[in-house]
């Protein structure tokens, strides 16, 4: 199961709190700290879309880049068994090794 919900196209990670009996949501995109409570789904939709809001105003009125800036870049280690059976995956498909980890990501990720 996915924790994620988009507001206004941006992802944001949700978890129930039991403590305080209350779903939390984290925008994990930004550059800040953008999070909002609710009881209930229809009702963080709505905190979120107003924590957004003020968040992203906030950075408008200090011109600054609300979005967190990603490389495209990233170092995964796996066993060397793991790594010998995915290149001979990517190369069955005709595919490079990364091209075939690209792929596989997007589908995995796909939201």
């Amino acid at each position: 199961m996915m924790n994620l919900m988009k507001i206004n196209n941006i992802n944001a990670v949700i978890k129930y709190d039991p403590e305080i009996e209350m779903f939390r949501g984290e925008f994990v995109e930004l550059n800040g700290g953008a999070d909002f409570y609710a009881k209930d789904i229809e009702s963080l939709k709505k905190e979120g879309a107003i924590s957004l809001k003020v968040f992203l105003d906030a950075c408008k009125k200090r011109n600054i880049e609300p979005k967190k800036k990603y490389s495209g870049r990233f170092n995964v280690r796996v066993p060397s068994n793991l790594h010998a059976n995915i290149a001979s995956v990517a190369m069955a498909e005709g595919k490079s090794l990364n091209q075939w980890i690209v792929d596989t990501l997007e589908h995995a990720t796909h939201i």
